[in-house]
């Protein structure tokens, strides 16, 4: 059955370990699985046509950039990062720089890997809980996260997570740029209709 909403299932005291939800997700492939750092394992709903068109934009600019810059490895939402704190997560858009990526084993990279992204963007779907985005970011900024964006068209704002800073929310339209993470990058989002 698909839902609309994310299903939480509550595994605290399970003790699923790293291998064990590496073999759920592969025997239900055609679910999108996370965990939280609280051993919550998420059931996501699929997204509609409009925010799977702006995460794809949103990675192909991404994707853009690095093929031109070469400094790191560009993953899709498909990409699951097992994350020092003990979440399983997914961003929407992920990037993480060369030397990182190469310090791990070709089997770490090839099943869900031991590192937290260097930048990610999330993007609020329409059934996307804000606050479990929010509680999301926080957790990438808790396991080195270094710069995230949390694009929230129902509210017409961007959260912009930075490591040892308060978070700033601006207003859309808007210009985001990479910093010191993704130099010269720049990201020009526009109002996005309801």
């Amino acid at each position: 059955m698909i839902t609309d909403e994310p299903v939480i299932l509550n595994l605290k005291n399970v003790g699923l370990s790293d291998e064990q939800f590496y073999q759920l997700c592969q025997i239900n492939e055609d679910w999108k699985l996370e965990q939280t750092a609280q051993r919550e394992l998420i059931i996501m709903p699929p997204v509609g046509g409009i925010s799977g068109n702006i995460e794809a934009d949103l990675n192909g600019f991404v994707w853009l950039w690095n093929r031109q810059s070469k400094l790191g490895k560009v993953f899709s939402s498909s990409t699951i990062f097992s994350l020092p704190n003990g979440g399983k997560r997914s961003p929407d858009v992920a990037w993480i720089a060369n030397e990182r990526w190469a310090a791990l084993s070709t089997e770490e990279q090839e099943k869900f890997a031991q590192i937290c992204p260097d930048f990610v963007i999330e993007l609020r779907s329409r059934t996307d809980s804000l606050s479990q985005l929010q509680d999301k970011m926080q957790e990438y900024l808790d396991s080195g996260l270094q710069l995230g964006w949390l694009i929230d068209p129902q509210n017409q704002t961007v959260a912009i997570y930075r490591q040892n800073q308060t978070v700033e929310i601006v207003s859309l339209p808007t210009t985001l740029l990479g910093e010191n993470v993704l130099p010269e990058f720049t990201l020009e989002l526009p109002v996005f209709s309801s």
